[in-house]
């Protein structure tokens, strides 16, 4: 018979501890234990003799073992503790059971929703000797390990020192009451032994640490690791008692604070000294209109979202965005503006004051001030300021503001793509706002500020809509005078608003965009004007953000000079203030070293101060072939030296080399097809292109480069090798050649003229149609200069090679 199929043991069991079948005495109640019994593992924690308490356990697998227990005499179950089950399965082998565990009495076992629950009454310790069944039911034969003699001071002493923590957790946590009635209920306070146990089962120790007290029979060996974790867990206890303590603190301050605000307010306002939020916000909204001027449609919206908000509940969301809507439509300055000043002195002692040079720019504010002056007013203005980086744009805008006394708001349109920040998010969208002429507005709190919008070139576009088509309506001046936000829903007044736009270039602004403004043009700033910049502006002002003084810092003018002209030739001085700060930062750490001992910078220092200087003295381009032209570009104005050579005479062809774009290359077809044409004129070999391949180069070649200005400039190249002979030196020109050899006006002027200054070219050729622009320039740019008009290539011609070309009737 096999051990799983053999018939149960248990149903023919008489064995008791301490009943002899030959003994005629008693046996009490505990002694009535069986040598064999069923067993049940438990996951948890261990189940102690002193314990009585409910036990849960799934309905499959331990249905039957419950069953069978309960259809004994005794009701005895044994439970063993499983420390760590085997995951994969739901039933742990009988080598996981631990080797003593509990016996146990069942009380009151029922089925419910797949659970047994019984209540376990905890006997006496049991150790197995014999596995009778491995597979549920298990059942085993046991024994009962007696407890050895201990000494009995002792005992009493650990007996005693248990009690006292007893009686110390009891205070921690009352729940731990109950469990303490019902071991009095079964055990005396002197039962060291259940004592011990008791004493156990009332931690929240780890299974394991459990299982070992349970293993341990000895009772002074048990008692020290029941002390053990009984202090860790008044240790515990006591932790969380503070942590309780201190958030029950906080918590009864803030309804302590809550309850009096709500008893302040409802006192408040039986005396009428207060009101109701709903109440408090419908005031404060009326009394911020009271001090407008709006238009009637405005009042008109008002009222109606008042009388809106008064029905509406404050939990309500629509309470809300009505709440903001009023909050935003009561805080645009409705009617209100600030005088002007149209002093045109103090205009112009303002703008000298914030910049040097620009002496144009200054005269055309001048003006624009002086025609409001006349007028009585500033309004339907837009200005365009365009210039490289650098050169003031958005400092000008602040000192025209100053100027006026108006105020001045300014935000950046680089790189917006999303209409709604010009007019605004309809109020059905979550985080709804006004556009950026609201908010400018509501900041500057009166409604004729001076308004920038910087960066207009760099303006973008997509699926959210086109923002540069959004501000054509703001900055027409017909039409701004009933501008429309979105969010507001009510048409604004625009028209006293004076818009300045800062670009670096024109040709990524809209065309009917740029017909609505007013253009000024800054150019770069030649090296005298960067000094005086750097004197009166740059250095005082690094200084000051340094905290040093003068005294303690100085760069010499010749060390400021190497500096414009080595290391920041840009039109502008943006990067020269970057290297100026370097210096400043590095002769700070000088002055840490040395404290007593002034910085003093000249010339010979700036290489350990900034490196060796990216911009050397260049060497003017001479000989056969080589032309200095000039060009314009968004950082200023550029020399280009443009190179013509004869490669072979083995066949005709002309090869362009330099990155040159689609129009620079039709120029240079142009220039080749005009010479080639009138060589003879020009008194060159009519033959020498018939039979040559040319190749004409525009360095430098990692730069792209375009625009028609180049032509009389590659014209000259290529009659130079036709003739062998080189053009004047010191000689710089400009210009669009057409097939008739007329020469057209370009743009740029004044940074190309500024561009030949900073290389110290004294001779310049320009077209007749620009005569005006160059007569515009101040003065001191025209100082030095030689400067000659050509209609016609024959001007041009005349000046480069010093003679005049043959009269006769040009080949087309």
């Amino acid at each position: 018979m096999t051990e799983d199929n053999r018939k149960d043991p248990i149903e023919d069991v008489t064995e008791f501890i301490g009943k002899d079948e030959h003994s005629k005495s008693l046996a009490l109640p505990r002694q009535l234990m069986p040598r064999r019994m069923y067993l049940l593992p438990v996951t948890n924690r261990p189940f102690f003799p002193a314990q009585v308490q409910p036990v849960v356990v799934n309905q499959d697998p331990w249905q039957e073992t419950l069953k069978r227990v309960g259809e004994t005499d005794h009701r005895v179950l044994g439970i063993c503790f499983v420390d760590h089950p085997d995951p994969e399965r739901d039933i742990p082998a009988s080598e996981e059971l631990e080797t003593i565990g509990c016996a146990v009495r069942v009380h009151h076992a029922q089925e419910e929703g797949g659970k047994i629950q019984f209540i376990a009454q905890g006997l006496q310790r049991i150790r197995i000797t014999q596995w009778l069944r491995r597979k549920p039911p298990y059942l085993v034969e046991v024994e009962y390990p007696g407890e050895p003699e201990e000494e009995a001071d002792e005992l009493k002493a650990y007996t005693l020192a248990i009690i006292s923590s007893i009686k110390e957790l009891l205070r921690t946590n009352p729940l731990y009451g109950e469990e303490v009635k019902q071991y009095l209920s079964r055990f005396g306070p002197d039962d060291s032994s259940p004592l011990a146990d008791f004493g156990a089962s009332m931690t929240s120790a780890p299974g394991r640490e459990l299982q070992e007290v349970l293993d341990t029979v000895p009772l002074l060996r048990r008692m020290e690791k029941v002390l053990l974790l009984m202090r860790k867990e008044l240790e515990v206890a006591r932790l969380q008692a503070e942590i309780s303590e201190e958030v029950n603190d906080k918590v009864q301050k803030h309804q302590r604070e809550f309850f009096l605000r709500e008893q302040l307010k409802v006192i408040q306002r039986e005396l009428g000294m207060a009101k109701d939020d709903k109440t408090a916000d419908v005031e404060r909204f009326q009394a911020r209109m009271a001090e407008l001027a709006p238009p009637d449609p405005v009042r008109e919206r008002f009222d109606d979202e008042i009388q809106k908000l008064q029905v509406l509940e404050q939990g309500s969301p629509e309470y809300g965005v009505t709440r903001n809507y009023l909050d935003w439509l009561t805080q645009v300055p409705w009617g209100r503006t600030s005088p002007d000043h149209f002093d045109l002195a103090q205009a112009r002692r303002i703008l000298d004051r914030d910049h040097d040079g620009l002496t144009d720019v200054k005269d055309r504010i001048i003006e624009f001030l002086a025609e409001g002056s006349f007028k009585g007013e500033i309004s339907g203005s837009i200005l365009l300021l365009v210039g490289p980086p650098g050169v003031g744009k958005t400092s000008i805008g602040h000192s025209v503001a100053d100027a006026l006394g108006r105020k001045f708001y300014r935000f950046s349109v680089g790189g917006m793509r999303d209409e709604a920040e010009i007019k605004g998010h309809r109020r059905t969208y979550i985080g709804a706002m006004p556009g950026k002429f609201v908010q400018a507005l509501k900041d500057s709190k009166v409604s004729n500020p001076v308004i920038m919008l910087d960066e207009i070139d760099k303006i973008g576009a997509s699926y959210q809509g086109d923002p540069a088509s959004a501000l054509l309506e703001t900055l027409d001046p017909e039409q701004n005078r009933e501008f429309l936000d979105h969010y507001l829903d009510v048409r604004m007044d625009l028209s006293k608003v004076l818009f300045i736009c800062t670009a670096n270039q024109l040709d990524t602004i809209p065309r009917p965009l740029l017909d609505r403004m007013d253009v000024i043009r800054l150019s770069g700033y030649i090296a005298e004007e960067k000094l005086a910049i750097a004197k009166h502006y740059l250095v005082p002002r690094l200084l000051k953000r340094a905290g040093l003084l003068k005294k303690q810092l100085g760069i010499s003018d010749a060390a400021l000079k190497q500096v414009i002209d080595g290391y920041a030739r840009e039109a502008g001085v943006r990067n020269l203030e970057k290297l100026l700060h370097k210096i400043i930062r590095k002769g700070i750490v000088k002055l840490l070293e040395a404290p007593d001992t002034p910085v003093k910078v000249g010339v010979a220092d700036l290489v350990s101060y900034l490196g060796q200087p990216p911009f050397r003295k260049e060497k003017s381009l001479k000989g056969t072939g080589v032309v200095t032209g000039l060009a314009w570009t968004a950082m200023g104005g550029a020399t280009l030296s443009i190179e013509a050579s004869r490669i072979h005479s083995n066949q005709r062809g002309f090869k362009l080399t330099g990155q040159l774009g689609d129009v620079m290359r039709e120029s240079a077809e142009i220039a080749y097809s005009f010479v080639s044409s009138n060589l003879k004129r020009f008194k060159g070999d009519p033959t020498f292109f018939d039979k040559s391949f040319v190749h004409l180069h525009v360095p430098e070649g990692a730069t792209p480069k375009d625009g028609p200005s180049a032509g009389v400039t590659m014209a000259t190249a290529l009659l130079s090798i036709a003739r062998k002979e080189a053009p004047q030196q010191n000689l710089a020109m400009t210009g669009e050649l057409t097939l008739t050899g007329q020469v057209l006006p370009v743009g740029g002027i004044r940074e190309k003229v500024i561009a030949a200054r900073r290389q110290k070219i004294a001779n310049l050729i320009l077209p007749e149609a620009n005569r005006g622009d160059y007569e515009e320039l101040p003065d001191y740019l025209k100082e030095g200069l030689s400067v000659n008009f050509a209609r016609h290539y024959n001007d041009v011609f005349q000046v480069c090679f010093g003679n005049k070309p043959r009269k006769g009737s040009s080949v087309h």
